[in-house]
């Protein structure tokens, strides 16, 4: 769908992707500010409610499939790969991949965590992580790794390595960065955001 969406010129390819929702300090106050003005003015803007619900619920499902595939969080190593809202930035207020750590760290897990740029600021936020210095060293002793944030040097992850180091093959993938065939032939239980699973 969103390929096809994304062939109309008007619309374009870009921000159609699956995942595990948008953040930033910009959107979700404006999306907020537009519900509240229209209330004001008697409107109930039952769309942007929706896209309000929807956000949320697919941090609830990534969530709940990140739970059921390790049947507990309670003292399970979870790597994670981003801290940011999105790329190419250090910004980590209302981040959907600090909302994800926090949720994990609720239900009992331990984090090892790594982004490019955002660890620093990370730190006010999340100080009871590992913070690791190469994406390449997250998944050392881990139960499962997971991508969060959409950087595309994640891209060029050394999965053969994480495979080796993982205590399971497990990898979530919040921004669908990877080709769940190309994860399969590379015995990987892997699940992403709208496509098939990869068993391993």
């Amino acid at each position: 769908v969103a390929n096809g969406m994304g062939m109309d010129a008007r619309i374009g390819r870009r921000f159609l992707d699956a995942g595990i929702g948008f953040g930033g300090s910009c959107f979700p106050k404006d999306l907020s500010a537009f519900i509240k003005i229209s209330e004001q003015l008697g409107y109930d803007f039952t769309l942007l409610k929706e896209v309000q619900r929807i956000n949320a619920h697919q941090m609830e499902r990534f969530v709940k499939k990140i739970t059921e595939t390790l049947w507990v969080l309670k003292d399970k190593t979870i790597g994670v790969l981003g801290l940011a809202f999105k790329q190419n930035t250090d910004d980590v207020r209302m981040s959907p991949a600090i909302d994800l750590c926090q949720r994990l760290l609720k239900g009992g897990a331990k984090l090892r965590v790594f982004d490019p740029q955002a660890m620093e600021k990370a730190k006010a936020i999340l100080p009871d992580v590992t913070y690791v210095n190469d994406m390449n060293e997250v998944a050392a002793g881990c139960d499962a790794l997971v991508i969060a944030t959409e950087w595309p040097e994640f891209k060029k992850l050394d999965l053969e390595r994480a495979h080796r180091e993982l205590t399971h093959p497990i990898l979530f993938d919040g921004r669908n960065l990877f080709d769940p065939a190309e994860m399969e032939k590379l015995g990987f239980i892997y699940k992403s955001v709208g496509r098939p699973e990869a068993k391993g």
